[in-house]
């Protein structure tokens, strides 16, 4: 609660500072800002104007023609280690992806975030092929949890909806100071728990050096990135993952679930966009059906889990014995990260990934659990982008190749990586320095706009969702 109101209160002084930044454009514009003699009135309008003008906008996309030059040359290597490393992080990359767009391409902003939705989803699917064939690293499962993706990826979708909506209306200044806050946070946590992980990988391997020489039978206590009470008695097992048929190794129920809800918030995108107007009484409504769909699966699976009659295996007995608040608290990071994914063109694993780690999960079911249930909320949202016409075809098409290819090489070396050094926590480094670059690059672009647009007298308010165009 106390980090709540810092980051409260951090807002607050940035939208008084802000508001006298532009006391300059506000005496050059007394009428239409209609000021009054009482200094506290004229303060407070001053707040007000800046933060909501409904006639006013502060975006006009600018799309640069695609020619081959140093631009695509520069921008296809950033993008390609972004999405060889996002995608083994199970993060999507995102936060590098709209630095890139934006500095070197020349995107704006918001066409950057849309376009980097689109390499996250490139990234994502060609990531789930190649982990769908792949096994649990310590259990006769497939690698991704399908019963933890299920609890989580009707609430991502939901959040991904409520993220694009607010992607158009939000300042970029707001984002800009919740991006930071929220990725510092979320990297720092994923490093201690690589830090912790390693510590228990070296005790394990030097156990495993000792057992090899002594020839004598040693028990050894499991990872703890991985499920509770599992024994692991070779260390290569915790680095390994078999590999299967596709048909075999998916779960279909649950699979059917998902495709269920992806294909039900597609229906109502597509007739919210073709068949109704922006705010119009049909638009909301179909908006607000999106909640019965997310809720009703997200509520069956937690329901399951809360009887006893699922269990998600890959965080061991806790993943058997669920209080309501615990899965209420998953669900609404589930929103959340979908929230952050749509109003940022990020993946939801920047917060899915941390989380899962925290609940045990281990490195590699992590980020393959992460990853699946980005893209079916990627896709989502890469949709809706095109719906709103906000990004370049041909742009777009090129960059998700690009990011599809580094993602399958990018898994490929990775794995032998963790084979060869026996260290599932270089997934867990990955993410966490992949969350904290994204912090840097895209916290120092919106800091740059917001410094441009101060000093060019912009608009920086709320933009008008049902005036957007």
């Amino acid at each position: 609660m106390g980090s709540t109101w810092i980051v409260l209160l951090f807002c607050s002084a940035c939208v008084f500072a802000m508001a006298s930044a532009e006391r300059s454009i506000t005496r050059m514009e007394v009428a239409r800002f209609n000021v009054t003699e009482d200094p506290a009135q004229n303060f407070l309008t001053r707040v007000v104007n800046f933060l909501w003008q409904s006639e006013d906008t502060g975006y006009h996309h600018v799309w640069p023609d695609l020619e081959f030059g140093w631009q695509i040359v520069v921008s296809t290597f950033v993008g390609f280690c972004g999405a060889a490393f996002g995608s083994v992080g199970g993060v999507g990359g995102g936060g590098i992806f709209v630095p890139m767009l934006s500095l070197i391409i020349g995107f704006d902003p918001k066409s950057a975030t849309a376009i980097s939705k689109c390499m996250i989803m490139g990234a994502a699917v060609s990531t789930v092929y190649y982990n769908l064939k792949l096994r649990h690293p310590t259990m006769n499962k497939p690698i991704i949890d399908y019963d933890l993706a299920l609890l989580i990826q009707p609430m991502l979708m939901l959040g991904i909806s409520i993220g694009v909506a607010f992607n158009v209306v939000f300042p970029d200044w707001i984002v800009t100071i919740l991006l930071i806050v929220l990725f510092l946070g979320t990297s720092t946590k994923a490093f201690c728990k690589g830090v912790e992980t390693w510590k228990k990988e070296t005790i394990m391997k030097k156990e495993a050096a000792r057992r090899q020489q002594s020839n004598a039978e040693v028990e050894y206590k499991p990872l703890p990135s991985g499920p509770n009470g599992v024994a692991v008695k070779d260390i290569k097992s915790v680095t390994i993952e078999h590999e299967v048929t596709i048909i075999e190794n998916v779960c279909w129920k649950e699979f059917g679930l998902l495709m269920f809800v992806w294909v039900s918030f597609l229906a109502l995108q597509i007739a919210k966009e073709n068949y109704t107007t922006t705010c119009s009484t049909w638009y909301w409504v179909l908006n607000l059906l999106q909640i019965p769909v997310s809720i009703g699966v997200t509520a069956y699976e937690a329901a399951a889990l809360f009887s006893g009659r699922r269990v998600i295996a890959s965080i061991g007995e806790e993943g058997k014995d669920f209080t309501v608040l615990q899965l209420f608290v998953y669900c609404v990071f589930g929103i959340l990260a979908g929230v952050v994914g749509g109003m940022l063109g990020l993946g939801g694993g920047f917060v899915m990934g941390p989380l899962f780690l925290e609940l045990g999960v281990p490195p590699q079911v992590s980020s393959a659990t992460a990853t699946f249930a980005m893209t079916f909320s990627s896709s989502m949202s890469v949709i809706e982008y095109y719906l709103l016409k906000r990004f370049p075809v041909p742009y777009a098409g090129y960059f998700t190749l690009v990011a599809v290819i580094a993602a399958v090489v990018g898994q490929h070396i990775v794995r032998k990586m963790i084979i060869l050094f026996g260290r599932a926590s270089l997934i867990i480094f990955i993410l966490a320095s992949t969350i904290f670059i994204s912090a840097v690059s895209l916290g120092g672009v919106g800091i740059a706009n917001m410094i441009h647009k101060i000093e060019n007298h912009e608009y920086m308010g709320f933009e008008n969702l049902c005036k957007y165009g």
